[in-house]
């Protein structure tokens, strides 16, 4: 058998077209994360929030048909 003459070992770069918008796509949403973490100083400061959730007691109406 005859060995070809032109042989054509080369990739496109297409290839790789989508994992760089992937990549680039996180890059973008990375660093709007980061802009506001940095820009607004970080984490948002605590609070001391204390509730009070004491009700009154209330009782339940009587059964009808058992008081006479």
């Amino acid at each position: 058998m005859p060995m070809a003459d032109n042989i054509n070992n080369t990739t496109g770069g297409g290839n790789n077209t989508g994992l760089a918008f992937i990549v680039g796509a996180v890059v973008v949403v990375l660093a709007v994360i980061a802009y506001f973490v940095f820009a607004r100083g970080g984490a948002p400061e605590t609070k001391k929030v204390d509730v009070d959730v004491n009700l009154p007691e209330v009782s339940a109406p009587a059964v009808p048909g058992t008081g006479g």
